[in-house]
């Protein structure tokens, strides 16, 4: 056979095979004849529209506990994928607006700007990766009422009623007599000593209540202290002087030296123009009183109440006469010229206890007995409370998820 032969028989034979070959993958039975194969693979992009994007569902609004009546609490169950949610809100039957946007680890929000009495609905809007929105369902009317209590507030109130019953327990016990113990405080031991060498030496006895209003603690301290120095200066026959730098803290101050001469059952000693008024500046004042210190000598100096950048001035001047001098004051940036210029110094809320102290009156000695305990109470509570914290326990987060 020559070569053309050859080539026919083999031409032949591959026609023979492609005919009784199985149809292409690519044209399928369901293919309609004449087809192609790329009719019947349809394009990917052509269904590459995304479903509807998934709302929140549980959407839920309800008046926020505890409050006053200016908060209403919206819940709702997380949406699969969503990046954010944005709270909307509307009147009945009114357009929706937003309201707040919380990150997607958060499925709750406080709206805090709705109108007590007033009715709204909400819905939640989850967006996704691309931006897609799935807005949730209406949620029903509801509307905001203040409350009569802070039930937040429910573990103070008992914390209260706890610190009232003390203190009442312990004025109690001593109105009956029985003698409390209160911490010593070296300057009001010094106290009787200081005013009868006053006394002694026929001198008189200077005390200055600072430079502050009758509303600053200290001063109402400082006032109820003058109350108990008076008082022992009436029964020793001592004379005293109190120049005030306020006309309110004057005319307070000449009412308390007078109901002190009274207690003490001498009225007849008490002298009006011992207590009297300079001028409100506080450098004026100081200038006056060391006119005082150094005119009069008076044999013990009282430095008690409030006091700002004069109780260094007040201080060096009295030592330098040679007084005794006790101070005290809760400004804490003046206590250091009282430490270093005078005998003694009452730190804090020392000054405050004074008076209890000083008087052993017992409805003033029981309040400060159940006071010491009340932070006695506080400071084991927070210790115990960082042991807590250390030990992995959030007693707080445990209270704020507590039912009210």
């Amino acid at each position: 056979m020559n070569r053309s032969g050859l080539l026919r028989l083999i031409g032949l034979g591959l026609a023979i095979a492609l005919a009784l070959s199985p149809p292409s993958t690519a044209q399928t039975a369901e293919s309609p004849p004449g087809a192609l194969a790329s009719d019947a693979v349809p394009d990917s992009t052509a269904l590459a529209a995304p479903p509807p994007w998934a709302a929140p569902a549980d959407v839920a609004a309800k008046d926020t506990p505890s409050d006053d009546g200016s908060s209403i609490t919206v819940t709702w169950s997380a949406a699969p994928g969503a990046v954010r949610y944005r709270i909307e809100r509307a009147e009945p039957g009114g357009p929706f607006a937003e309201v707040g946007t919380t990150v997607p680890t958060l499925t709750t929000y406080n709206d805090e700007s709705v109108e007590p009495g007033r009715e709204f609905v909400y819905r939640v809007v989850a967006f996704g990766p691309a931006g897609e929105e799935g807005a949730s369902t209406a949620t029903a009317p509801v509307a905001s009422e203040p409350q009569w209590f802070n039930g937040w507030l429910t573990l103070v109130l008992i914390a209260l009623i706890a610190f009232i019953a003390v203190i009442l327990y312990f004025i109690r016990k001593a109105r009956s007599g029985e003698h409390l113990f209160i911490r010593r405080i070296a300057g009001l031991e010094a106290v009787d000593e200081a005013v009868g060498r006053a006394t002694e030496m026929g001198r008189a006895v200077l005390y200055v209540p600072g430079v502050g209003d009758i509303q600053y603690l200290s001063t109402i301290a400082s006032l109820n202290v003058l109350g108990e120095i008076a008082k022992k200066t009436a029964e020793y026959g001592t004379a005293l002087r109190v120049p005030c730098a306020n006309p309110v803290v004057y005319t307070v101050a000449r009412e308390v030296v007078q109901g002190a001469h009274a207690a003490a059952g001498r009225p007849d000693t008490y002298d009006a123009d011992s207590v009297y008024f300079l001028t409100e500046y506080a450098l004026s004042y100081a200038a006056a009183v060391q006119g005082i210190m150094v005119r009069e000598r008076p044999a013990t100096n009282f430095l008690l109440g409030y006091f700002a950048g004069e109780s260094l001035i007040l201080a060096e001047t009295g030592a330098s006469t040679g007084a005794i001098q006790i101070a005290g004051t809760d400004a804490t940036a003046q206590l250091p010229f009282f430490v270093v210029a005078c005998d003694y110094t009452l730190i804090g809320e020392e000054m405050y206890a004074a008076s209890a102290y000083i008087s052993r009156e017992p409805l003033s000695v029981g309040a400060l007995k159940g006071q010491d305990v009340g932070k006695v109470v506080l400071i084991l509570t927070l210790i115990v409370g960082t042991i807590l914290s250390f030990a992995g326990v959030d007693f707080v987060r445990i209270l704020e998820t507590a039912p009210r």
